[in-house]
């Protein structure tokens, strides 16, 4: 290797614009740092497991570190150096299709690092102790390893591409750390290395299935509306009492004796309930810590003269440490808590009450679960002028700086979410839940005692503790369903664990497969739909019109297999589009057949081109041509995703077609309509109308089969 003739100081020599550390020196020494980190802190270059929490500001993301110590110690040292300079040069090298910014994001750092361990790994099983010794062979050799692997196309473009990323910030290292000077692999794209592409498509995160996701909005929906008020009242007193705690027990005889007597008498006036549980003989014994709680004193009071004077009340005890808040919702009529709510559930029904929250602001929003888990108070406004409720938070995906650069403290977004009613009460509902900044910090309890450690905790929940919340809150349904003879439980799901990284795809799945169906009350996913699109959450940057864009890809896809199917069935098909339907059929067809997307957005560029514009709606199909429209269009003319409104369809449109399946929705019309119009006591007017409409649909029928007959 010419590298070999290098002499030693020229083999170590760091270039003149790179900057080396010390044993001493700050790993994040040149990155932007959460408020408030403590400098004395941060992890220094020697050490071998570096922390790098205090560059991550998204609230719900958990500790983050590097782990040096798997790392082969021959090239662990030189490992570090090149890793300190990803995280800290300004400019470390371009990476192929890396968004524009030269510098990776900690994310991207901490996402690549397991396989660039893997790399060095292989590197030292084949005897080499620094960068400089690998040649081109060496890395051919290892690309052949790699491919051979039984493991997941996507883990196979990681382990090339950290190659590609440490050949690409040679320039910056000395030339023991330098790969070859040409590009891996000849600077091939690791389709072609691998003869396939990266399936994303294949390995998508799965929506929710039908039934589970519409009864888990519902209940989620009556924690909000139904339950909400009862569980606040509850959490205030369950607070107020763990105040009293907190500020000390009295020990006057004087003082719990006179407590004592106010709180008995208050029992038998109201017909209340001294507090008790089941005891192990399956007895009911009273609950003195809990009434220690309420005199503020401690549980020794049992053995008092005022203990003796609870026991001797002749007050009932309850199978409970029922709170004083009556519970006044209703589920269906009937009193969801009749006895009221007990101290212990006061908490649980808070946290269940914020995962409900969670459920119908990440679904109805169709905002990232990272994005929702860092909303903050005050987020949602109402726009009296527009009647539109907005939602404003920060974006952290695709939030770059003017060099392409990813801001690690995210940005406002420029558009904020449109949302409807359902949403803006959820979000009213955390501001009274708890004090804090952020809408779903990761405890709600003000008091609560949490444990002393170094690692990391965010103020906001992360994916992980949503996920086992979402878990609990449909245990918690499943059981009251069983306990109160209910069916409407929540099923589980096919695949099984619900997170929140789900609730994006199933939206856009029920916007267009399920545009009638109902969200709450009378709103409809298409009402829903017509809402995001108004103006902000329709924006692209949001992401979410590209989930929608995969989900009506697939439908279309179905929709035209069906098509030419009947087509090929020898459907016949009238209307003013007709030989339109039947040429965009017949070549969509032809080009679409067998297509693979390689992402959300390649689905929504294909949705613009024109063969895919046919769109069935109730008795009329509409194969679109926007200049021709007479409909109120969904988006813009010159929007992909614009769809017409079907069920504002005007008779006289150009873009009509009718296939033999429209004649028979239309035909079974007909036959409602004449049992409507032969009925003797209807109205006069609405007799004419329902004759005017008659006589339109024969007219239809008629042509339909009259152009069948001479084709």
């Amino acid at each position: 290797m010419s590298t070999l003739f290098q002499s030693a100081a020229a083999w170590d020599t760091v270039p003149d614009s790179t900057e080396w550390p010390g044993p001493d020196t700050v790993v994040l020494l040149h990155r932007p740092l959460r408020p408030g980190t403590d400098p004395a802190s941060l992890s220094r270059f020697a050490e071998d497991r570096w922390s790098v929490d205090a560059a991550v500001f998204e609230e719900h993301a958990r500790a983050k570190s590097l782990n040096f110590a798997a790392i082969p110690r021959s090239l662990r040292q030189d490992a570090k150096y090149y890793i300190w300079q990803l995280i800290n040069h300004s400019s470390p090298g371009t990476m192929r299709h890396s968004g524009g910014g030269d510098r990776p994001a900690i994310a991207t750092i901490l996402t690549g690092f397991s396989s660039f361990k893997e790399f060095l790994s292989w590197l030292h099983r084949h005897g080499v102790t620094a960068f400089a010794q690998v040649t081109p062979a060496l890395l051919d050799e290892y690309l052949g390893d790699v491919d051979d692997e039984t493991i997941s196309m996507v883990r196979k473009y990681r382990r090339v591409g950290e190659v590609r990323r440490l050949w690409s910030v040679r320039g910056i290292l000395p030339l023991r750390m330098r790969l070859p000077a040409l590009p891996p692999w000849g600077g091939e794209e690791s389709r072609d290395l691998f003869g396939r592409l990266r399936p994303d498509r294949d390995n998508r995160t799965p929506r929710i299935g039908e039934l589970t996701m519409q009864h888990l909005l519902v209940w989620a929906i009556r924690f909000t509306e139904d339950f909400a008020d009862d569980i606040l009242a509850a959490r205030a007193e369950y607070e107020e009492s763990r105040l009293r705690q907190l500020d000390g027990a009295t020990r006057s005889p004087v003082k719990i004796r006179t407590r004592m007597t106010a709180y008995l008498d208050g029992l038998r006036e109201h017909g209340g309930t001294l507090p008790g549980y089941v005891g192990p003989d399956g007895t009911l014994v009273i609950n003195w810590r809990h009434i220690a709680r309420i005199l503020g004193c401690t549980e020794s009071v049992r053995h008092t003269a005022s203990g003796r004077k609870a026991i001797e009340s002749g007050i009932p005890v309850a199978d409970g440490a029922f709170l004083d808040t009556p519970a006044t919702g209703r589920l269906e009529g009937r009193l969801w808590r009749p006895h009221g709510i007990t101290f212990h559930e006061a908490p649980r029904l808070a946290r269940l009450l914020s995962t409900a929250c969670f459920v119908i602001i990440a679904y109805l929003s169709g905002a990232r679960p990272g994005e929702a888990l860092n909303l903050r108070r005050g987020c949602v406004e109402h726009d009296t002028a527009s009647d539109l409720w907005l939602m404003n938070g920060r974006h952290y995906k695709n939030a770059v700086d003017s060099d392409g650069n990813k801001l690690p403290a995210g940005a406002p977004r420029r558009d904020p979410w449109v949302v409807i009613a359902p949403v803006a009460r959820a979000v009213a509902v955390l501001e009274r839940l708890h004090p804090h900044p952020l809408l779903f910090p990761n405890r709600i309890t003000p008091h609560h005692q949490h444990l002393h450690t170094t690692r990391r905790r965010g103020e906001a929940r992360t994916d992980s503790q949503i996920a086992r919340d979402l878990a609990a809150f449909v245990t918690w349904v499943n059981k009251e369903c069983w306990r109160l003879g209910r069916t409407d439980v929540i099923p589980l799901d096919e695949h099984d664990r619900l997170t929140a990284s789900r609730f994006r795809r199933t939206l856009a799945w029920f916007i267009r497969r399920r545009p009638r169906g109902l969200v709450a009350a009378s709103l409809q996913y298409g009402h829903l739909h017509t809402r995001m699109l108004q103006g902000y959450a329709g924006s692209y940057d949001s992401g979410f019109p590209d989930e929608y864009a995969f989900e009506d890809w697939l439908y279309r896809l179905e929709i035209l297999s069906d098509d030419t199917q009947a087509l090929e069935d020898g459907e016949h098909v009238s209307g003013p589009a007709a030989d339109a339907y039947r040429h965009r059929v017949t070549a969509a067809t032809r080009q679409f057949a067998g297509h693979v997307l390689t992402s959300d957005r390649h689905a929504r560029d294909l949705l613009g081109n024109p063969l895919l514009q046919i769109h069935h709606g109730q008795g009329m199909t509409c194969v679109l041509d926007p200049a021709q429209a007479l409909c109120r269009l969904r988006g813009t003319i010159d929007d992909p995703l614009v769809t017409p409104d079907t069920d504002d369809c005007r008779p006289q449109c150009r873009n009509i077609a009718r296939t033999g399946r429209d004649i028979e929705h239309l035909r079974r019309r007909y036959g409602e309509l004449t049992a409507i119009a032969d009925d003797p006591l209807a109205p006069p007017i609405r007799h004419q109308r329902e004759l005017h409409e008659l006589e339109r649909l024969q007219r239809i029928l008629d042509t339909h089969d009259a152009k069948g007959i001479n084709q």
